[in-house]
């Protein structure tokens, strides 16, 4: 029996590997803006933080948060050619759907950008479409699929590199599975208790569409809060064992 009915997808970070084009643009776009540019040393820092902590840590004002979001999408729809998915999320899409797992994005990234680099065949896979999310607000779209879909949050996944994704997919009751090459680091992850953490593109496969529910003997899937208690537990056993 497969564990998720529906797995959404966040786009950048997660398929999309555009993290090398967000630094080779980020100095013209804080030039234009007006707020300091990121320093390399800074990146380490930046990935243990969340949304709000990164925006506070570069110092761009809360005011321009969304001029600078806009900019950075237009960029990217200039700079299409140069952003490419990460090596096996071809398959992995294709994967998904021969087990039958309904697919979808749920992304800040506009559409046109979106379908341009997963590309037509990639794109034709996808059977939900939820972009232009403002930066701290995917759970609308998140609750928006959900409804598309008639699939209720217990039996779908969201997964990203951010921990604001998290904290969305929390919010809507959805569990979340975090992606260890994107945003943020597995550190900053672990404290947050995902559903899942994921190091590999192949560890999606085989945990998401393949592993059976977790069962009681009464006989209904745990719930997601008594997962998530649970992880808390084991994390906080592991962290006095350490000391």
């Amino acid at each position: 029996m497969m564990r998720y009915k529906l797995v959404i997808f966040d786009f950048d970070g997660t398929l999309a590997d555009s993290l090398s084009w967000f630094l080779r643009v980020i100095d013209e776009v804080a030039d234009k803006y007006r707020f300091p540019r990121i320093k390399s040393p800074e990146l380490s820092t930046l990935r243990n933080l969340d949304a709000k902590g990164m925006i506070a840590h570069v110092g761009i004002p809360t005011w321009k948060v969304p001029l600078v979001q806009h900019h950075l999408r237009t960029l990217m729809t200039r700079d299409l050619d140069q952003i490419n998915l990460f090596p096996g999320i071809d398959g992995l899409l294709r994967e998904l759907r021969s087990q039958g797992v309904s697919l979808a994005i749920v992304t800040s990234n506009l559409s046109i950008n979106v379908r341009g680099i997963l590309g037509k065949e990639n794109a034709s896979l996808i059977q939900h479409y939820a972009c232009g999310a403002p930066l701290l607000g995917k759970r609308v779209k998140l609750r928006r699929v959900l409804h598309r879909c008639g699939i209720s949050p217990s039996e779908a996944i969201y997964i990203g590199d951010e921990i604001r994704d998290l904290q969305a997919a929390h919010g809507v009751g959805i569990a979340f599975g975090a992606v260890t090459w994107g945003v943020n680091s597995a550190d900053a992850f672990a404290s947050q208790f995902p559903e899942e953490m994921f190091s590999s593109i192949d560890e999606v496969v085989n945990r998401v569409a393949h592993r059976p529910r977790l069962v009681s003997k009464s006989g209904p899937a745990t719930t997601l809060a008594h997962r998530r208690l649970r992880r808390k537990e084991l994390f906080d056993m592991s962290a006095q064992l350490s000391n």
